[in-house]
């Protein structure tokens, strides 16, 4: 659940040197302390276009439960936080336009963990994104972090570059003696427990951590400054397995980037090129069926439907059929398609942004207090920038709730407008908008018989087919049923479907359904209910003689709705 704020052919080519590739893989990380404030993941978004990141790993997102979404600029978002309801720690990886296509899988595993595996060109990437227990923390916590971290590091396929970033809570220093093969001598401050932890599951693990490879001024490797501007550490840190290190070409801080965080965003760069993962999916535009209410148009609609079909039937006539009923099918689909896409044209998914441009304006005003303030040289103007960045937040944060209520209020009022027109659809649509359920959960992996969760497609896809033809058929009785013959036979009529049939069952059809497969929606057929049953009644015939129907009718949509229980079960 996301609160009140806003709240997918294996490479395996071992020879390949990823140096070749001929462009760079842009990974950010950042700890932005919560994205459960409103406004706070269109800043990221912005920063995260601003640097022209394609991956951006966050620490600390405070959102709850674990899914993925789709921003109004097209980045997808998938996240991992608690379970409990309780807005603390979180962890999420913001995918580029883009980028979803080499999503080969990904993994939830917890508030402070989870993984996305990605298709490269030459190799494919494994990403872990984690938030780790602070340094005070307690031993046993600290313990099942890194239990967990290393199951999972070694869960990845081992031919893959893996990479592990985030905010770690280490500070690993600048002595790399006796470490020398998992960190190079460009660290800063000195190792702590938990940056001797870190060094050790590096050195376990054929590890390198990026951000000491680097030789950079201090203010570029330093991750973290406390809210009084006197301590700051490195403790985010990234980190590629030593096969592949010559292929990160650069770790460094990018100060420049701000959403009210006391960290700052650490960019990597890879020599790597993402690959698509296959053919990719194209969604089918809608029609845009309410124009038909229009009876200008809907004439208009009739009448090329009528040439349109009389066109293709009189070509098809001049041609020998072979595959009659798949052929008569096609006829119908074209006739329709190309009259809908003249007449009708398809709807425009529009993609508002809520917040307004004098925000946007604050916030880039909020980014110059914040230059100012590292820019400065004394403590009293140092003291001065922090607190103008005080105010200048809280404004944002103003100015972006009020933006949103304003966006809320214009959707209730379209949704009263809507529902005083009867247009129920609408009004739906614009309901699930202000109540902000537009979280993807049923996207998320489920789980098979024993509890593994599974994470590739493949997988996932055998699981249901197990799941549908466990629930969809019935074992074979023991005894068979014994069933007595008629005493006379039932005045079934077995002649095929009459044109007046096909008329009623064409008035029959309820309006505002989603077509299937074919993208037909019933109120094209209802447009002219005689003209349809003059154009199907054929194909019927054909299939009632034939007992066979189109190739097209044997598939369809499999939608996931979760009913109770955990998503993750596909009995649920």
């Amino acid at each position: 659940m996301i609160g009140g704020g806003q709240s997918r052919k294996e490479a395996t080519d071992r020879n390949v040197e990823v140096m070749n590739a001929k462009c760079r893989t842009r990974v950010g990380f950042w700890n932005v302390r919560t994205m459960y404030e409103t406004g706070k993941l269109n800043q990221i978004i912005a920063e995260m276009r601003r640097y022209n990141i394609q991956i951006l790993g966050i620490s600390e997102g405070r959102w709850t439960g674990s899914g993925s979404l789709q921003t109004s600029t097209g980045e997808t978002v998938l996240y991992s936080g608690r379970d409990d309801g309780h807005h603390s720690e979180g962890v999420a990886i913001i995918l580029e336009k883009g980028v979803t296509e080499s999503l080969l899988e990904w993994k939830p595993v917890n508030s402070r963990m989870m993984k996305i595996r990605l298709r490269g060109k030459q190799i494919n990437t494994t990403i872990i994104q984690c938030y780790a227990p602070t340094n005070d923390n307690v031993e046993e916590t600290k313990d099942a972090f890194h239990e967990q971290l290393q199951h999972e590091l070694d869960s990845a396929p081992g031919h893959d570059m893996k990479i592990v970033m985030g905010d770690l809570n280490a500070k690993v220093g600048d002595n790399n003696s006796g470490y020398d093969r998992a960190m190079g001598r460009y660290g800063c401050g000195v190792m702590n427990e938990n940056g001797e932890r870190l060094v050790e599951f590096c050195s376990l693990n054929n590890l390198v951590i990026g951000g000491t490879l680097f030789q950079h001024k201090d203010i570029h490797k330093l991750t973290w400054y406390s809210p009084n501007g006197r301590d700051r550490n490195q403790i985010d840190h990234i980190m590629i397995n030593g096969m592949w290190r010559r292929s990160l070409q650069d770790v460094r801080v990018m100060r420049g980037a701000d959403a009210a965080s006391d960290h700052h965003l650490v960019l990597a760069v890879f020599q790597v090129k993402l690959r698509k993962t296959g053919v990719s999916k194209v969604k089918q535009p809608r029609y845009d069926i309410d124009k038909l209410k229009d009876l200008r148009i809907r004439g208009t609609f009739v009448l090329e439907l009528r040439n349109r079909f009389q066109v293709l039937a009189d070509l098809e006539d001049t041609q020998e059929e072979q595959d009659k009923t798949n052929k008569e099918w096609e006829r119908v689909k074209t006739a329709y398609h190309k009259a809908s896409g003249t007449c009708l044209g398809t709807t425009k998914r529009e993609r508002k942004e809520w917040m307004t441009e004098g925000t946007w304006q604050t916030i880039e005003k909020r980014r110059e207090v914040k230059r100012q303030c590292m820019a400065a040289k004394s403590d009293r103007l140092k003291e001065r920038s922090r607190v103008r960045y005080t105010e200048m937040n809280r404004l944002v944060k103003r100015k972006s709730r009020a933006d949103k209520r304003a966006f809320i209020d214009n959707l209730a009022s379209q949704a009263e407008e809507a529902a005083k027109a009867g247009e129920q659809g609408k009004v739906y649509k614009l309901t699930r908008m202000i109540s902000g359920k537009y979280s993807k959960s049923s996207e998320l992996p489920i789980e098979d018989k024993d509890g593994k969760l599974l994470t590739t497609e493949a997988e996932q896809d055998a699981r249901w087919a197990e799941h549908f033809e466990e629930v969809l058929n019935r074992p074979t009785p023991i005894t068979e049923a014994d069933i007595q013959e008629a005493v006379c036979d039932l005045d079934i009529d077995i002649n095929p479907p009459t044109r007046a049939e096909i008329i009623q069952a064409i008035k029959s059809l309820k309006n505002g359904k989603a077509p299937g497969l074919d993208n037909l929606n019933a109120e094209l057929f209802k447009t002219d209910p005689e003209l349809a049953a003059d154009i199907l009644h054929p194909l019927f015939i054909d299939i009632w003689e034939g007992k066979k129907v189109p190739d097209d009718w044997s598939q369809g949509i499999i939608i996931k709705l979760p009913k109770k229980g955990s998503v993750r079960k596909c009995s649920n």
